[in-house]
């Protein structure tokens, strides 16, 4: 009976295969549970190949699964407008914040650390523009529409001030309770306070007022390369998965409305 000194790079890869096919008759594993076998039988044959028990480690060029590209989950405009609207009590100052905060997240796509450390000289509400630092300090100037520059505005106006007071003079645009930066927790909680309020069936994140960003401008019209952009995705690719989301919703549309889309 050959030994495991014997096995080589395309042993290790029929046997992943195997796991994720279970042409032996074996359980078919996902590509996590696959890639978890991998690393075992790496770690197998490295502790024999420094004990000296095989020349060399088979394992070493075979490449796990990857795994799947999760699409983007975005909510209906119907639903961002429910949520919007949810933000808080219209008439004190952490409502007014909320409603802000939330305007920025979907009106420009901000990631939630980009929109919590915006400060007051990224602002040009008079252009309808906000200056963003993304993922390794890149900056980009996105538009912010109507809506989130209305927010904003009456929250730098009637509320801001009164969190200001209780603070040391910091930048930030939107500040808690004490005067400082808000934080991305207390913007998570924002976010998961309105969503209960608005009775949304699904689960929100910030993302996921980014996602919905993005796919309600392509469904627009809007072209893959300017959405790449206004996100600040450093390649197009990232921005092409929103483009199967739309393309998707396409199909059932199609399908539903087109009076041969169907067969009898």
């Amino acid at each position: 009976m050959a030994g495991p000194a014997v096995v080589c790079e395309q042993d290790v890869a029929a046997f992943l295969t195997a796991l994720r096919t279970g042409q032996d008759g074996g359980t078919v594993l996902g590509t996590a549970s696959a890639a978890r076998a991998l690393v075992a039988v790496r770690g197998f044959h490295r502790f024999l190949m420094f004990e000296g028990a095989a020349p060399g480690d088979p394992a070493a060029g075979v490449r796990p699964p990857a795994a799947p590209k999760r699409l983007p989950k975005a909510i209906s405009l119907g639903d961002v407008e429910r949520l919007l609207e949810c933000a808080a009590a219209p008439d004190g100052p952490a409502g007014l914040r909320d409603r802000a905060l939330l305007e920025v997240l979907y009106g420009c796509g901000a990631r939630i650390s980009e929109a919590v450390g915006l400060d007051i000289d990224g602002l040009d509400l008079r252009e309808g523009l906000v200056r963003l630092f993304g993922k390794g300090s890149k900056q980009r100037l996105v538009p912010l529409g109507s809506y989130a520059v209305a927010a904003v505005d009456a929250y730098l106006i009637r509320a801001r001030p009164v969190f200001a007071r209780r603070g040391r003079g910091t930048p930030a645009v939107f500040l808690n309770a004490r005067g400082g930066r808000l934080s991305r927790q207390s913007a998570w909680a924002v976010l998961q306070a309105a969503a209960g309020r608005a009775g949304l069936a699904t689960r929100v994140s910030p993302h996921t007022l980014r996602h919905s960003f993005a796919t309600h401008l392509l469904e627009g019209g809007a072209d893959v390369r300017v959405v790449q952009e206004l996100l600040g995705h450093a390649s197009v690719t990232t921005t092409q998965l929103y483009t199967q989301v739309t393309a998707d919703t396409l199909r059932e549309v199609y399908a539903s409305a087109h009076p041969r889309a169907l067969r009898a």
